[in-house]
């Protein structure tokens, strides 16, 4: 099932492409940005396109290990902040 129009996959297509369009990232940045952006937000598609580009842009399994504990170390500091204020308001007393 389509759910865009043809005008709003073709403008976020453009807007998509533009995103690979640097300035300032080189290719090698691009991927590992990219590629833990895709992890944190769950995209199976978008991991595979980044992995991909980066076994294409010589991404190590060195900055693969360090790109993948830092999404997991932000990840885990996301749910312990979000429990303890779920926790905080809930108005119950653990202590």
């Amino acid at each position: 099932m389509e759910i865009l129009t043809e005008t709003q996959k073709k403008l976020y297509n453009l807007f998509y492409e533009s995103t690979h369009n640097n300035q300032h990232l080189d290719s090698k940045m691009e991927v590992l940005v990219g590629l833990s952006a895709a992890l944190a937000m769950n995209c199976e598609p978008c991991i595979n396109y980044y992995l991909k580009f980066a076994k294409n842009n010589n991404v190590s399994k060195g900055e693969l290990s360090e790109l993948i504990a830092k999404v997991m170390a932000v990840a885990a500091g996301q749910k312990r902040l979000q429990a303890e204020a779920i926790i905080n308001n809930s108005g119950l007393d653990f202590e």
